[in-house]
């Protein structure tokens, strides 16, 4: 299988006494989906801002399709950030000044895209995931669960060859987990590597394999 991203001996601090990860790797392969789970506090989220280019680790390297980011200028990793990764947060992280259309044709600026041309994908995303009714809503509108789901559609516009997710169905009923989680298989099956952090058991039991920090 192709190693769409890799972990080389991670290492990462807030304070220089207690490392939060330590000589830590993995790889993450096209067409899979990976659980990562842990106890609260033990940084898996902090892992998904390394995976992510969010963070830099105190040592070690993050590859991405064999490509050592680590060094990279900043304009290069935020350039991979907004081509190559789809991010949904553990918050959403929506605008509250913008409806639910806009929120998620947000990042084909990033990518140099015009607008117009993701219309069509974004209003299809929107009612694949049950939030087609609310996209003139704000988020301030719309409920946690509806948040989250519309946080997976803007991480899917621009189709990412990796996607990572902070506790995705930590809000929804079980069957919009079923939506989202067939969503994250199906971005997989299209050559992505999907991340996902969770302490959902069943979510856990629908990805490829878990990786427990």
């Amino acid at each position: 299988m192709t190693v769409r991203l890799a972990a080389r001996d991670l290492t990462f601090r807030y304070d220089a006494s207690t490392a939060l990860l330590e000589h830590w790797s993995a790889e993450f392969h096209a067409g899979e989906v990976v659980a990562v789970t842990g106890p609260s506090g033990r940084g898996k989220s902090t892992l998904l801002y390394l995976l992510g280019l969010m963070l830099r680790p105190a040592s070690g390297q993050v590859l991405l399709d064999g490509h050592a980011m680590q060094a990279r200028r900043d304009h290069e990793r935020a350039a991979a950030r907004a081509t190559q990764f789809g991010f949904v947060f553990q918050d959403a992280a929506l605008d509250p000044s913008r409806t639910v259309l806009d929120n998620i044709l947000e990042t084909t600026l990033y990518r140099g895209e015009r607008r117009r041309d993701r219309v069509s994908r974004a209003e299809g995303l929107i009612e694949q995931m049950g939030v087609g009714l609310r996209r003139d809503a704000k988020p301030g509108q719309v409920s946690g669960g509806q948040a989250q789901r519309i946080a997976l559609c803007r991480a899917l516009i621009g189709n990412p060859r990796v996607l990572l997710a902070d506790e995705p169905t930590g809000n929804l009923d079980p069957a919009s987990s079923d939506v989202v989680v067939e969503a994250m298989h199906d971005q997989a099956s299209r050559g992505a590597a999907v991340v996902v952090v969770t302490h959902d058991p069943v979510l856990v039991a629908r990805c490829d394999r878990k990786l427990e920090l």
